[in-house]
């Protein structure tokens, strides 16, 4: 399967500018798999700004920059519209959702810092050996790129990383509630910079240090700290 090659150094945010220009034509082979792969295209696009905010998303013309039918990409944006990064409109069609804005990204974290660091105190009680060898292999290979797809990668590991330290606290409601926030998608989508990532790299290994201890206090208030470092990060890009 032929796959778009990433440039080898990404700026921070795109001007509107750049985001207009055509772009080259990207071709994909079809096989098991196909519409996840046009998924993956479509959502790397969204979550770098590619595709900007409160956008509408013309299928035509995706299907003849990628070389596809209309119908997955149709189907990708179905599956994009049920995580929230996707809107459809009457009259309109599809439109990349717009970027959460102040009131949501505060609303976001109080929700984050009232479960989260609650949920790595109960995991470090009591996850599992082998679920917490697991975590840590996680989190040594989110390493950071400037790329959109290494981003949208990164933003991929991030959910699934904290989706597993909610897991492993035990109590269902507690992922269940925090899975359904789709967070990580959102938030990343507010700053497309490698700084995000390189920080974020650094308070995981410090989070994941602690559960591997099993020291509940510790990864407690390592998870606060990244959770409130990761605010600060984003908040200034957030609108309104």
């Amino acid at each position: 399967m032929t796959k778009r090659r990433a440039p080898a150094t990404v700026p921070p945010i795109a001007s509107l500018d750049d985001r207009r220009r055509p772009a080259a034509p990207r071709r994909l082979a079809r096989s098991q798999g196909f519409v996840e792969e046009v998924f993956r295209l479509i959502r790397a696009d969204l979550m770098s700004l590619r595709i900007p905010p409160d956008t509408r998303i013309s299928i035509d013309s995706l299907a003849r920059e990628i070389g596809v039918s209309q119908t997955p990409i149709r189907e990708a944006l179905s599956m994009l519209e049920a995580m929230g990064l996707v809107t459809k409109r009457h009259f309109v069609g599809y439109c990349s959702a717009p970027q959460l804005n102040r009131k949501q990204i505060d609303e976001l974290y109080e929700v984050r810092l009232l479960v989260e660091p609650y949920a790595a105190r109960c995991a470090a009680e009591r996850m599992g050996d082998d679920d917490l060898r697991a975590l840590q292999q996680l989190a040594r290979s989110m390493q950071p790129g400037a790329s959109r797809t290494s981003y949208d990668r990164f933003a991929d590991q991030d959910s699934e990383l904290h989706n597993r330290i909610a897991l492993g606290s035990g109590n269902a409601l507690i992922q269940d509630s925090l899975a359904r926030l789709h967070s990580h998608l959102h938030i990343f989508r507010l700053r497309f910079h490698s700084e995000v990532t390189t920080e974020a790299y650094g308070e995981h290994a410090t989070l994941v240090d602690a559960l591997i201890r099993r020291d509940a206090a510790a990864a407690e208030a390592a998870m606060r700290e990244h959770i409130q470092k990761s605010y600060e990060r984003m908040v200034p890009y957030a609108k309104g």
